[in-house]
């Protein structure tokens, strides 16, 4: 008979421990085999001791226990959404069926202990007076350093009419790593190229001047916080769920016929606000995570909650400050009100993916609940619900080889 590793929420009575229970002083709690009546789950409850492994008794089946364990495990990311929302209660079931298929392979689903935030009494703010809103983070974060100036070259080469897709090429391969990263990226299964791009003019003139300007910006991005402290926050998963994120926007708009370049890029710094609020605001920031997981709402109202402002709001800011395209700070500052954009329909396909993103890490160990979509923004797009599993096996086929280009 198999083992299998249950939350102590999620136990019933009925399973026997695989494992023996330790106690106090190198006691044992409960032993190994015993069977688990009421009164055995409600005491590992109150000493917290957060999972069991058991064996399932003859009545119960691996599979419908996997899937029975990942229901009640995913409902806590789906509280804010919408029930009736079509979309969503088919990425409710999404998210399920990778979450049981996770547990199947092994995968240790979080328990309620793991999804409170950490203790957060060792950080302490820069501003941790007299800041009030976002501009003032904002404008401290652009005196302390400027943003790399490659992207401002290759957009003063655009300028100009009379430039070329060697002017271009040359500014890009003055910086070998940002050329090869550029490279690899164009290169891709993701990006679709069937010959080999062996050069920047030659993707220049295959992707176009100004999606590679856009491709641009994020690369450039990506380089300007590679210094943030691991202390602070935890940069690879960071980026990982902002190139989820960008995979998500680049098929969405490419299945809408849209420039899916800009959406690749403005998926990929749509949270670059809160790396500038991490940085500045270390112990509220901390703060916000604490009350996005102890209430189980979404991250950015738990901002707008601790600080008055979020990170969409410094994120727009940001890229204000910079000098970045209109269009693509409009789609950063709206992706969670689509409604308030210049393009309602663009920034709601940046909120879909970030949603997207969100469920795909549900079965890696996400912690945060989904922000909602209305249902208007979701009706602009003009999908089908049945696209979603579709784009999620998409997703799966290349976020890996577009982490390892760019991460």
């Amino acid at each position: 008979m198999g083992v299998i590793r249950v939350c102590t929420e999620y136990l019933l009575p009925g399973m026997i421990l695989a494992k023996k229970i330790p106690g106090v002083d190198g006691g044992i709690l409960l032993e190994s085999g015993t069977l688990l009546g009421d009164e055995q789950i409600t005491l590992l409850k109150q000493v917290g001791f957060p999972a069991a492994y058991v064996r399932l008794p003859v009545d119960m089946d691996f599979e419908s226990e996997a899937m029975r364990q990942a229901e009640r495990h995913v409902r806590n990311f789906f509280i804010y959404v919408d029930p009736d929302h079509e979309a969503l209660k088919r990425l409710f079931s999404i998210a399920v069926k990778r979450t049981a298929e996770a547990v199947l392979s092994g995968w240790e689903m979080p328990c309620e202990s793991a999804l409170r935030a950490k203790n957060v009494e060792h950080l302490a703010d820069e501003f941790i007076k007299d800041v009030d809103n976002a501009a003032q983070i904002v404008r401290h974060e652009v005196g302390l350093a400027s943003f790399p100036d490659i992207y401002f070259k290759i957009r003063e080469i655009l300028d100009n009419p009379k430039s070329s897709a060697r002017d271009i090429a040359d500014v890009v391969n003055t910086d070998v790593g940002f050329s090869a990263k550029l490279l690899k990226l164009v290169n891709s299964p993701f990006f679709g190229f069937t010959a080999k791009v062996d050069s920047v003019s030659r993707a220049v003139s295959l992707v176009g001047a100004q999606e590679i300007s856009t491709l641009a910006l994020g690369i450039s991005t990506i380089n300007y916080f590679k210094n943030i402290p691991p202390e602070l926050m935890d940069m690879r998963t960071f980026w990982r769920h902002s190139l989820r994120c960008a995979v998500f926007a680049k098929l969405i708009s490419a299945k809408l016929k849209l420039p899916s370049e800009r959406h690749f890029t403005a998926g990929l710094l749509h949270d670059v606000g809160r790396l500038i609020i991490f940085k500045n605001m270390a112990y509220a920031s901390v703060e916000a995570l604490l009350l996005a997981r102890s209430d189980m709402v979404p991250l950015v109202e738990a901002e707008s909650t601790i600080l008055d402002y979020n990170h969409a709001e410094v994120g727009e800011l940001l890229l204000a400050e910079w000098g970045f395209p209109k269009a693509l700070k409009d789609l950063i500052g709206h992706h969670h009100d689509p409604e308030k954009a210049a393009s309602r329909r663009e920034a709601a396909i940046i909120q879909l993916a970030d949603i997207m993103a969100n469920v795909a890490e549900i079965s890696t160990g996400g912690m945060y609940a989904l922000p909602g979509m209305t249902q208007e923004d979701w009706n602009l797009l003009e999908l089908d619900e049945r696209f979603l599993s579709q784009l999620m096996s998409m997703h799966d086929a290349h976020f890996e080889e577009i982490t390892a280009v760019l991460l």
